[in-house]
């Protein structure tokens, strides 16, 4: 598979695009001097501790204070608040030795919110949910450091490899050498791209690791709630970060400071690579250029077309998204079980690619095509499975039920992204409905009776062309302008194809000033 990522720069912020295969999958928006994203850490200080829910709220800046449940205190809060005091009140030149920090006792599982946080303290937490609608953001005290190989979490002293690295002898290989590297107080997550790496690149990503800790200790001197003390990198980074592999053959961005800060962390942690990142100085905008525009287009907005003439349409509610399939109206020779079974599969792929793409979180329920074999049935969820793989975020896919339905659970860490790709019709509003013809005659009839009785004046009807058509109908003594002439007195139609199909005005003829009501 063939990754890219694309990096359009401007005014507003950037935009990255990730595609596999040339086609879209992830799409990121990184705003300068953004806040509350998505592993910052902030100095924040509990205002409000709720019983009911055990967990409290802290103020961290946000307009809504950040929500911090008691599951994500961490077994070490203790040992994290006396830290957050020692690093405020440290007056030393340089930062004490954290390997030597006296941890605290821990806390309790099913433990009490109220009975931990006595005190309201000032407590560092890491940012788990940026806010979303009206929610402040989540966070929480268990504060992980991710480097490219390993994620770092400090007052502990466990090493844990990652699942997904299979081979029994390269996770002894990868523990061994974890172990004899790794500073006391730390615990040390081993990621899957470690996988082959040699103990020497090992040590050097957990040295870059461990001196991001010291940085928030210097940080946090003297510092006062709320305030941010260490910002994640920025999405560029970040995700080169996540996801760089030999899979990646090309970066492209059109500013040249991008270029050589992605040149710069690529050769820091893969030298030799950064070659695949390149500047395009044309001047013209990247999506356009490279299509990825058009893709944005086509794969957002309720209904999703896909190569088959099959289609998704994709519906948000309160509690969850839903997603049905549909098989369009192109014929085939195949039989109808075959037909739905191919359909399907197509459609699982790219409901994978839906969630990635517009990172839809919560529970999803897609309606496939009804199929009877069971065969088929497994084969939709065994693949549905293979086209999630590579999907970072935590999600749970469930086998098709009795009905057709499968159930995705979804991990949610960001608002969803949401591209218009419409207009709301400016004549109905988006309700599909507009006002009858007739209450629209029987409205302006009403206001010219007032306007000729009441006023002396050359008056003047500005209306839509269809309108006036409608008005002006007919055998000249016989049509609804005739008619309201005859009954009110003169009076003049003028057209204007700048109107909504139902927007009418008034104006004075002799001075050119609307007549408002």
């Amino acid at each position: 598979m063939n990754k890219e990522l694309i990096i359009q720069s401007s005014d507003a912020g950037i935009e990255i695009a990730m595609l596999e295969d040339k086609r879209l999958v992830e799409l990121h928006f990184d705003n300068s001097g953004g806040q509350f994203n998505v592993g910052d850490l902030y100095l924040g200080k509990i205002k409000k501790i709720m019983p009911g829910l055990n967990a409290a709220f802290v103020d961290i800046g946000h307009d809504k204070d950040a929500f911090l449940h008691y599951t994500d205190l961490s077994p070490y809060f203790r040992s994290l608040v006396k830290f957050t005091e020692s690093c405020i009140t440290d007056t030393s030149a340089g930062t004490f030795d954290f390997t030597k920090f006296q941890l605290e006792p821990e806390i309790h599982k099913a433990g009490k919110a109220m009975d931990v946080m006595q005190g309201k303290p000032r407590v560092l937490v890491q940012i788990l949910k940026e806010p979303i609608s009206a929610k402040g953001p989540r966070v929480s005290c268990e504060i992980s450091l991710p480097g490219r190989f390993i994620v770092v979490t400090p007052f502990n002293n466990f090493v844990n490899i990652s699942k997904k690295i299979h081979s029994v002898d390269e996770r002894k290989r990868l523990q061994r050498i974890i172990e004899s590297i790794k500073p006391n107080n730390f615990g040390v997550i081993v990621r899957t791209a470690a996988e082959g790496q040699s103990s020497a690149e090992l040590h050097k990503d957990l040295v870059q690791v461990v001196d991001s800790w010291k940085a928030i200790q210097y940080n946090l001197k003297n510092a006062k709630p709320p305030m941010k003390i260490l910002s994640e990198q920025n999405k560029t980074t970040s995700l080169l970060r996540d996801l760089l592999n030999d899979d990646f053959y090309r970066i492209v961005a059109n500013d040249s400071s991008i270029v050589k800060d992605a040149k710069e962390y690529i050769h820091s942690i893969a030298p030799g690579k950064e070659s695949i990142v390149t500047q395009n100085a044309s001047g013209e905008n990247l999506f356009e250029y490279l299509g990825i525009a058009k893709q944005v287009k086509q794969s957002f907005g309720k209904t999703v077309m896909m190569n088959s003439g099959g289609y998704l349409v994709i519906e948000h509610t309160e509690a969850m998204h839903v997603i049905d399939v549909n098989s369009g109206h192109k014929f085939s020779n195949e039989g109808q079980e075959t037909t739905a079974l191919r359909t399907n599969l197509e459609a699982a792929r790219e409901v994978a690619r839906q969630l990635r793409l517009r990172d839809i979180g919560g529970i999803i329920i897609v309606d496939f095509i009804d199929m009877k074999d069971s065969e088929n049935k497994k084969k939709i969820s065994e693949a549905m499975e293979d086209f999630m793989a590579s999907d970072r975020a935590k999600h749970t896919v469930l086998p098709l039920s009795r009905f057709g339905l499968m159930q995705i659970t979804r991990q949610r860490l960001r608002p969803e992204i949401k591209i218009s790709t419409g207009e709301t019709c400016p004549s109905c509003n988006g309700s599909g409905k507009i006002r009858s013809s007739q209450l629209l005659l029987d409205d302006i009839e009403k206001h010219i009776k007032y306007l000729k009785t009441n006023l002396n004046i050359n008056l003047e009807l500005h209306v839509h062309p269809i309108v006036r058509s409608h008005l002006t109908k007919g055998l000249l003594w016989n049509s609804i302008y005739a008619k309201w002439k005859k009954a009110y007195g003169n009076f003049f139609i003028k057209e204007d194809n700048g109107y909504e199909f139902l927007q009418y005005k008034f104006y004075d003829g002799n001075t050119g000033e609307e007549i408002k009501f």
